[in-house]
């Protein structure tokens, strides 16, 4: 069967990684002429797999990815590049395509508003309505917690958690800066 992605010959993984805090931010691919571009420029090019052509990064978004190294693997067919982002990485709106699913979920609903998202009502209400709602959740994981079963407090603090992320996203934060805050306090 025929691969349904055509890709230069001289196609590498190109790992991308923030070079303040070390995140892996994506994974993308780099040809021949991806890699020149980088490295003339210092912005990152890469090769689109989808689009089967060469793109720069944030070309659309406006968020580029500046270059502050670039590594070759040691067998030359992987590269790292550390990078001072200019906006999130993933197409979602997430700092990292790596970032847990639930949250680019979240960040994909605030970014597009589809008229039928729970996530879309919840932040039409503003900061106040997002916050009222993981002050509703804690205390109903706190009550699942002192006198419930442990199948009711997972849902209790899955509710918690998916509503947290609904506050980040009203506040216009992802939660890699909570991520970044609890590195620092275990340093």
């Amino acid at each position: 069967m025929a691969c349904p992605f055509a890709m230069p010959p001289d196609l590498r993984a190109a790992i991308v990684q923030d070079a303040q805090s070390g995140r892996v931010l994506m994974l993308a691919w780099m040809d021949d002429e991806a890699l020149r571009l980088t490295r003339e420029t210092g912005e990152a090019h890469f090769w689109s797999r989808s689009r089967q052509r060469l793109w720069r990064k944030g070309e659309t978004s406006g968020n580029t990815l500046s270059v502050e190294e670039l590594r070759d693997d040691c067998d030359g067919d992987a590269l790292l590049l550390r990078v001072r982002p200019n906006g999130p990485a993933c197409h979602t709106g997430s700092v990292s395509c790596f970032a847990p699913w639930l949250w680019r979920r979240v960040a994909e609903r605030a970014a597009e508003r589809p008229a039928e998202s729970y996530v879309t009502s919840v932040l039409d209400g503003g900061v106040a309505a997002a916050a009222r709602k993981v002050g509703e959740e804690a205390v109903e994981t706190v009550t699942a917690a002192l006198a419930e079963s442990d199948e009711r407090l997972v849902e209790e603090v899955a509710d918690l958690w998916f509503h947290t992320y609904v506050l980040l996203a009203s506040r216009g934060l992802d939660p890699a800066s909570v991520e970044d805050e609890l590195a620092r306090r275990a340093r």
